[in-house]
């Protein structure tokens, strides 16, 4: 498949004036509502994948491979640019460009490689920590280094405003843009004046995870640079707690029939694609 236009599509998001709240999505159909509905992009998190693959938390469970396989059955789907979150490339430099390689082939539009120590070492008692700022340029250089297709963004990603402050931020938001990446995200910036700060010494488009209330609004976060702000992964919850209560309903003794909150059988027909699978058969199996 050719992911060319996804890719530059994305690129004009963040070369536009505007910020932009993503489509959290963690499947094939999820992806394909978030297009429907109109969302410019979409956002594939570690924590998502964590859940739908194994069912567990956002520990760095999940291994590239299973990661990868979750991202091309999202990417092939639809033609919604996908973002996704490769934590921390699954290793060191060396494993970063193999991530990099790998979620380019699955078709991503944007990744994004942080610099969070991970997964969580012996005696850290549950605290993020950070690698070292040397580390995390060698991984932005790695990450840049192995993108063949160069419409492909490469996002370095820090969690430094919450974990080291603001002067550690800005100081690795340099350095990564030195070392090549094409945006930068920040995690964890909880005030206006926070914000400020570090935005006034990046040049790159900004990204942000986990911002604070004040912070999220999109018309005072365009001027600022910010492209694109999360709003965390409330869709795969939503799917969560559905599931739960129809099986709840049904094992209390609630008809099919009687269940609420079920797609009509048009809106399930159209997600699907019903209509193109039966010209296939007509055409193809007689």
């Amino acid at each position: 498949m050719n992911f060319s236009q996804q890719r530059e599509r994305f690129r004009s998001i963040l070369a536009t004036d505007k910020c932009y709240y993503p489509g959290s999505v963690f499947d094939p159909i999820s992806a394909r509502i978030a297009e429907e509905v109109g969302y410019e992009f979409g956002m594939f998190a570690g924590s998502t994948a964590s859940l739908t693959v194994l069912g567990a938390p956002d520990i760095v469970l999940l291994t590239l491979t299973e990661f990868v396989e979750q991202t091309y059955r999202i990417c092939r789907a639809c033609t919604l640019p996908i973002l996704v979150d490769a934590d921390h490339g699954y290793g060191n430099a060396l494993n970063v460009a193999r991530t990099v390689e790998e979620l380019e082939t699955a078709g991503v539009a944007g990744l994004t490689i942080e610099d969070t120590a991970l997964p969580m070492s012996f005696g850290a008692n549950g605290k993020t920590t950070l690698i070292s700022l040397e580390e995390g340029v060698g991984k932005m250089r790695s990450a840049v280094a192995a993108r063949q297709d160069p419409r492909l963004v490469i996002v370095g990603r820090t969690s430094a405003p919450a974990v080291t402050g603001n002067a550690d931020a800005i100081a690795r938001g340099k350095a990564y843009e030195a070392a090549g990446v094409d945006a930068l995200f920040f995690s964890g910036i909880k005030t206006r004046s926070q914000l400020e700060e570090i935005a006034s010494q990046i040049n790159l488009p900004i990204i942000l995870g986990n911002p604070g209330a004040e912070v999220v609004d999109l018309e005072y976060l365009a001027p600022l640079g910010v492209k694109i702000c999360l709003q965390g992964h409330a869709p795969v919850m939503a799917a969560m707690q559905a599931v739960y209560e129809t099986l709840t309903a049904l094992k209390n003794g609630t008809r099919p029939k009687d269940l609420k909150g079920l797609p009509s059988e048009e809106l399930v027909k159209r997600l699907t694609r019903s209509d193109s699978y039966d010209k296939a058969i007509s055409d193809l199996l007689g």
